[in-house]
């Protein structure tokens, strides 16, 4: 090999090292500069639990329902839904989400039998509730 031609090498060898290191003097150049994965995550999906203080009452006792609220802001109202025929309805009975992340509702029905409570807020509910009055 001639003079030169080792100089050159050992020029452009000694250039790629101290730009970044032994990998990248042997590197190709779309490795040099190609942009690290990035890892998205989604965020957590809001969930809901309820648990009622009574599995039967009398007609316009009143009883909670109560539960953890995560993925939802604290000061968030949660909203007690009644299934009448195939339809969830709202009841007027809710209750802020607390800074713990829970919450506590005052409920009082005066439809007897067994009646199909769930919590929700937004679009986010919990899993049914029963509660019969007599």
């Amino acid at each position: 090999m001639n003079r030169a031609l080792r100089y050159a090498t050992v020029g452009v060898v000694a250039v790629a090292l101290l730009a970044g290191g032994s990998a990248a003097a042997f590197a190709e150049p779309a490795q040099l500069h190609a942009p690290s994965p990035v890892v998205a995550t989604a965020p957590a999906a809001a969930q809901l639990t309820a648990k009622a203080s009574a599995t039967t009452v009398a007609p316009w006792q009143e009883f909670r329902i109560s539960g953890a609220a995560k993925g939802i802001a604290a000061g968030s109202k949660v909203t007690v839904q009644q299934k009448q025929g195939a339809k969830w309805v709202a009841l007027p009975a809710q209750a802020p989400v607390n800074a713990s992340g829970t919450y506590s509702v005052r409920v009082k029905l005066g439809i007897k039998g067994v009646n199909q409570l769930r919590i929700g807020a937004g679009s986010t509910v919990s899993p049914v509730v029963s509660v019969t009055v007599r």
